[in-house]
């Protein structure tokens, strides 16, 4: 890792400064009035619509604790009694266990964070575990960090980044490594997002002594490492971040929380966003960003570029809990604790926000939450509008067989490249509930991949501690994991495995390459 120190600026002292300070004063003055006030940004004037949001409420008292939302419904939290919980869509309990194999017991829980689409990291009394598939996992590196994480995000890379008192920390391929410059520990970090720099390469911003950072890869090992200037008023000062993921057209941006309103950062450069009352928290997940002011809860969908103000919620006592990618956001109002969107969206199954898809046909069904009705249910990909058959409140994308079981859906007409699918429900009164999931398609290549070249490392890397003397399903053979191949490539396609984080997007890519194109020994 490295970084750029820039050079101090130097002062001519040879000459009188006197007859040219006087021919630049109005220049000067023009220039600290562009880059000063009110008008140093180009201005967001956003005009919210007033919506009346749907709510369900949590059958389980939740503590005032960071939680985590699967963007398939639910998530995991802390409840009163210091118990880690999963909530389901309906706001009822889900199954969430201790692995049999972990080498401690959980303890009291302060908090959890994001790990991936569907893990959770749980930061208990007796360390680090991971919530996943309903189990609580002991991950092997759970003894290198003490208690204390601040934040966490998950880079485009896949590789996920956690801030601990210690400094911060890169979790990658199962392994923890801690990022220094010049042997110094990144200390102090109080806020982390994901999102591109200015030049658009990735990258992973950190709020730290209250100061905006940004770190670039320069390689899978090193990383620039600066300090990001961020166009402040005088007096003004950055309290929290938030990064909107990539979608259809663009990589992505950051939004800052200031002492005095918003700014974001798109494509074009910064941007200040001006609302009639000013933010004081500030939460994003996917294409969506929640904002509370001192009385109002906004909330900002970045793919329809619209604003909406949440109408008939009592934001007095008020905290964000976590939020997913459909544009749902847990919150605590009170003492109860509720789920916030602005309609019944659809979710999605077999498919996240992100994800690499290599197969030709998949599996994808979209779930109608719990006592809504549409009148109709529509997918729409590649420009094709494919209506949904059968009754819910399940629907699959490729319809169903004889059975009632699902068919995959043939992706092979799409072009590679960034795609959405798109799940609407149209009811009866002319109102609809959508859900856009952007995704990556890269068809099977023709390199022919072989388990003991491309597979079987990976296997001893990652799966083999667990996977073959270990409490997992034995896969220590090729005909095991040919035979088992449709298990394992949803498993780490998802990033549910391995239990030690999730693989490094190519070694996914690897995997399901392999599957889809025969599992060769």
């Amino acid at each position: 890792m490295r970084t750029h120190p820039r050079a101090p600026r130097e002062m001519d002292e040879g000459r009188s400064a006197a007859p040219v300070l006087l021919r630049l004063l109005p220049l000067c003055a023009a220039v600290l009035l562009t880059a000063c006030g009110d008008d140093s940004l180009p201005l967001d004037r956003p005009r919210p619509v007033s919506f009346r949001p749907t709510e369900v409420r949590s059958k389980t008292a939740l503590a005032s604790a960071p939680g985590f939302a699967d963007q398939a419904g639910g998530g995991i939290f802390a409840n009163t009694t210091g118990t880690v919980v999963r909530i389901r869509l309906d706001g009822s309990l889900g199954a969430l266990a201790p692995h049999p194999g972990n080498s401690a017991e959980l303890g009291t829980v302060n908090a959890v964070f994001r790990m991936g689409p569907h893990s959770a990291l749980v930061e208990a009394r007796n360390g680090l575990f991971l919530a996943e598939s309903g189990w609580l996992i002991s991950p092997p590196w759970r003894d290198a960090l003490g208690l204390g994480i601040t934040a966490t995000t998950q880079s485009s890379d896949g590789a996920v980044w956690l801030a601990h008192p210690t400094g911060l920390f890169q979790l990658r391929d199962g392994t923890l490594s801690a990022l220094k410059v010049k042997g110094e520990a990144l200390t102090g970090i109080t806020a982390l997002a994901a999102a591109p720099t200015g030049e658009g390469s990735a990258g992973v911003w950190f709020l730290r002594d209250g100061k905006l950072h940004v770190a670039v890869a320069t390689s899978l090992v090193h990383f620039d490492v600066r300090e990001a200037g961020a166009p402040l008023e005088e007096g003004e000062v950055v309290e929290s971040l938030a990064g909107l993921g990539p979608g259809l057209g663009t990589s992505g941006e950051l939004w800052l929380l200031t002492n005095q309103g918003l700014l974001r950062r798109p494509r074009e450069g910064w941007r200040r966003v001006t609302l009639p009352q000013r933010p004081v928290q500030l939460l994003a997940s996917g294409r969506f960003l929640w904002v509370k002011s001192s009385d109002a809860l906004l909330l900002y969908d970045a793919d329809a570029n619209e604003w909406g103000l949440a109408q008939g919620i009592d934001t007095r006592e008020f905290r964000f809990l976590s939020a997913d990618e459909s544009g749902c956001a847990w919150v605590q109002l009170g003492g109860e604790t509720v789920a916030v969107s602005r309609s019944p969206a659809p979710r999605v199954t077999g498919l996240h926000q992100g994800m690499q898809v290599v197969e030709d046909g998949l599996v994808v069904r979209a779930v109608m939450p719990t006592g809504v009705e549409p009148d109709s249910v529509v997918f729409q990909l590649g420009g094709v509008e494919v209506p949904a058959m059968g009754e819910g409140p399940v629907y699959s994308l490729g319809g169903q067989e004889a059975d009632g079981t699902p068919k995959p859906y043939s992706f092979a007409g799409l072009e590679a490249g960034r795609q959405a699918l798109g799940v609407v429900a149209r009811f009866l009164d002319g109102t609809e509930a959508k859900r856009l999931v952007p995704f990556d398609y890269q068809p099977v290549s023709t390199v022919a991949l072989s388990w003991a070249t491309d597979i079987q490392p990976i296997h001893v890397s990652r799966c083999e501690k667990c996977h073959a003397t270990g409490p997992g399903r034995a896969l220590n053979t090729y005909e095991l994991w040919k035979e088992n191949a449709a298990l394992i490539t949803a498993a780490v396609r998802d990033q549910r495995m391995p239990a030690d984080g999730p693989l490094d997007p190519q070694l996914i890519s690897l995997i399901q390459r392999w599957a889809a194109s025969g599992a060769k020994p």
